[in-house]
């Protein structure tokens, strides 16, 4: 990086939602920070979001904006962090998939990583386009009209994707680099008509990360309780109703 402060005066969007994996909003908020960045964290509601460390809940994060407040002709590009509760949440948003293809229609810059890349297909936002992301969801873009690569960071015009927090030393500077652009750059990596194969296993250090991790404390299991049954609550309706 040629100067820490290359991005001052540029203003980002970073749109998140509950379940957004904690370091793939934390560490580019704190790089974009340190580049001299204004960052928004923009989200379906007012508050604080929660973030997760794969499956196990992690600290939260103040919301800025709600997308409804947000305007993306205010900021110079968007960052969608993963996980997969937070992508699917956003997908399943129309105001969200509006704000996304916002940015997508003034050729603004979009990094994304891990899950993200969902937002992207329903935003009908990949066809023709290459890019990478979690391998789990690599036949979910491909059959979205996408070539999917394998690799670390790919780099598509405007868009910019990685496949996990695995790859987050490539994608932060990555993500600086598009966010630095004053016009969107040509693709990095070549333009393919065939994606790469599909895994024949999950990542092997996902599925250790997820056999070791720590049992749930009781406080866990007391909240995980109450909020299924808040949950049920909202799903029977009002007291008196059904």
């Amino acid at each position: 990086m040629p100067t820490r402060r290359r991005l001052k005066g540029r203003r980002i969007a970073a749109l998140a939602a509950d379940g957004f994996e904690k370091v793939e909003l934390i560490v580019p908020l704190r790089a974009l920070k340190a580049a001299g960045a204004t960052i928004d964290v923009v989200s379906l509601r007012r508050g604080r979001i929660r973030g997760v460390n794969l499956h196990m809940p992690a600290s939260r994060v103040r919301v800025d904006k709600t997308i409804g407040e947000a305007d993306p002709g205010d900021y110079d590009g968007l960052l969608l962090p993963g996980g997969f509760i937070n992508p699917d949440l956003l997908r399943q948003s129309a105001p969200a998939r509006e704000f996304v293809r916002a940015f997508a229609a003034s050729d603004k810059p979009i990094a994304t990583l891990r899950h993200g890349p969902w937002v992207l297909a329903s935003a009908g936002l990949v066809d023709g386009r290459t890019l990478t992301s979690w391998p789990g969801i690599r036949d979910d873009l491909v059959n979205a009209g996408a070539t999917w690569l394998d690799q670390e960071l790919v780099r598509d015009g405007n868009l910019t994707t990685s496949r996990g927090p695995q790859d987050m030393a490539a994608f932060v500077p990555g993500m600086l680099d598009a966010f630095a652009t004053t016009s969107p750059a040509p693709a990095t990596t070549a333009p393919r008509h065939e994606s790469d194969r599909q895994y024949d296993a999950p990542p092997g250090w996902a599925v250790s990360a997820l056999r070791w991790s720590p049992k749930p404390s009781a406080a866990a299991v007391v909240v995980g309780i109450g909020l299924s049954a808040a949950a049920q609550r909202a799903l029977r309706g009002p007291a008196g109703q059904g």
